[in-house]
C-alpha cells in the first residue's frame, strides 16, 4: 500500500492506493466536504473537467466531457493536445445512487474495467473509495503504469477544487 498526497487537510487527507490480489485497485481518499458535495464533482460534468485531467501532463485536455449520470446512462471523455491527436474513454453508468455510489463499465477496449466509487460520510466528510476490477492481470498491470498511476495527482486536485467551491 501507498500513500500520496500532501493537501490542506494534511495527512489524514493522503491517498491510499493499493492492489487488492491479481486483478483489483482499491484507492481510498478523505475529503473535508460532504458526500453530497463530492458526489457533484463526479457527477456533473462542469465541474469533473476542472479535476480529472493531471496538470502534470502538459498539453493534454478534456476537449469534450458527455455524462449522463444516471443508471443506463452513457459517458464519453475525449482527451486531446490541442484539440488535435484526441483520445475517447466511454461507457455506460450500471448504477448510480445519488450522493453514495456510481458504478461505471470502461468499454474502450477489451481489458476495460468495471469502476466504483462510493461516498461515505464521515462526520461530514466524506470517505471517498475508487475501487476497479479488471478482466486479467495483464489488464491491472497496464493500468498501473497508466491511468490508475495519476490517481493520487487527481484526487489531489479534487481536493484543491473541493476547497474552492466551499465543500
Amino acid at each position: 500500500m501507498t500513500e500520496r498526497g500532501n493537501g490542506a487537510g494534511g495527512a489524514e487527507n493522503r491517498t491510499s492506493v493499493e492492489r487488492r490480489g491479481d486483478r483489483e485497485l482499491l484507492v481510498t481518499r478523505i475529503f473535508n466536504a460532504p458526500p453530497s458535495t463530492v458526489y457533484r464533482t463526479w457527477s456533473q460534468p462542469e465541474l469533473f473537467r476542472r479535476w480529472w485531467v493531471p496538470k502534470s501532463v502538459s498539453g493534454i485536455s478534456l476537449v469534450s466531457c458527455e455524462m449522463d449520470v444516471r443508471t443506463g446512462g452513457k459517458y464519453r471523455l475525449e482527451f486531446g493536445a490541442d484539440g488535435s491527436d484526441t483520445m475517447a474513454f466511454y461507457g455506460k453508468y450500471l448504477e448510480v445512487v445519488p450522493n453514495e455510489r456510481i458504478v461505471w463499465t470502461n468499454d474502450e477496449g477489451e481489458e476495460g474495467a468495471i469502476t466504483t466509487v462510493t461516498f461515505e460520510d464521515q462526520g461530514g466528510k466524506t470517505l471517498l473509495t475508487f475501487h476497479e476490477v479488471y478482466p486479467s492481470k495483464q489488464a491491472l498491470e497496464e493500468a498501473l503504469q497508466g491511468s490508475a498511476a495519476a490517481l493520487p495527482e487527481q484526487l489531489e486536485q479534487l481536493d484543491e477544487l473541493l476547497s474552492s467551491i466551499g465543500g
